[in-house]
């Protein structure tokens, strides 16, 4: 369906016409301009002019035929997967992850559920490469997750905080925040505690501003500076580089735990998926 439509209709057209989201990814981060007074939301202009026709959206076609596909040693699609709202159900999945699963009894985000979905379900071992290679759009990860994300554009951000496990991770997520550590005895709150702050020529997001830090979190995003989507999980291994800590390991419960917070701090704001990023 969604692969058609891309191939019969140019991408901005097909996005609005074949996704699920409510709203297409520039039309979201329009309204937010237009609510806001934001110079981080504003900074890029050709950005803005690029959205629509996001390389993303072609890597989130490649994902809706690997999502669909049968495959692994189970011969199985992960339409058999429950990312939280049922099996094969994506539509809202990704704004209300991170989130307690019953069957690992762990707080999971989109990318541990995905390697649970591959592993578990479809019977990849760990170190096959669709499995174990998490970066660049060139990767099965980066292909499934742009799918999967852009069916919540526009929805809001409504990680669950019922089941005390999910409150713990975000409770320790805040935690994680506020810590400083490292050479240069950095935290989050240093870049993203106020508005106004920069690093170099770029405007940073301040987790204060809901209109601001819904952007910010909203992964997967192209980023233009890289030529490639990239997740969540990337983000965050990016920050604790740039803070000089060390490295933050993809999928472990600290990652999870930070990605718990930084999606409360954004809750009720619509997330931008794909979004594009510097």
């Amino acid at each position: 369906m969604f692969k058609k439509a891309l191939l019969a209709l140019p991408v901005a057209l097909a996005l609005g016409a074949t996704a699920h989201a409510e709203k297409p990814p520039e039309e979201v981060l329009q309204d937010l301009i237009e609510s806001t007074d934001s110079p981080y939301l504003t900074q890029s202009e050709q950005n803005l002019m690029m959205m629509a026709d996001s390389p993303a959206m072609w890597t989130a076609m490649d994902g809706e035929d690997l999502f669909n596909t049968p495959r692994g040693p189970n011969n199985v699609s992960m339409e058999a997967c429950d990312f939280g709202k049922g099996a094969g159900v994506l539509e809202g999945a990704r704004v209300e992850l991170p989130r307690y699963f019953e069957d690992t009894g762990k707080v999971m985000d989109l990318e541990t559920r995905i390697v649970h979905c591959m592993t578990e379900v479809q019977g990849f071992a760990p170190d096959d490469p669709a499995v174990a290679r998490r970066h660049g759009s060139g990767s099965d990860h980066m292909k499934i997750q742009t799918y999967i994300g852009m069916q919540s554009s526009g929805m809001e951000w409504n990680n669950p905080l019922d089941h005390p496990l999910e409150i713990a991770m975000r409770d320790a997520g805040e935690v994680l925040f506020a810590r400083r550590a490292g050479k240069a005895d950095f935290n989050c709150y240093a870049c993203h505690g106020q508005s106004g702050k920069q690093v170099r020529a770029s405007v940073l997001p301040n987790v204060k501003v809901p209109e601001e830090w819904t952007k910010a979190i909203s992964w997967p995003a192209f980023r233009v500076g890289h030529d490639n989507v990239r997740s969540t999980q990337h983000r965050v291994r990016g920050c604790y580089f740039q803070m000089r800590q060390a490295g933050m390991k993809a999928g472990t419960d600290a990652s999870i735990a930070l990605i718990s917070y930084w999606t409360d701090q954004a809750r009720g704001q619509p997330a931008i998926m794909p979004d594009m990023k510097r």
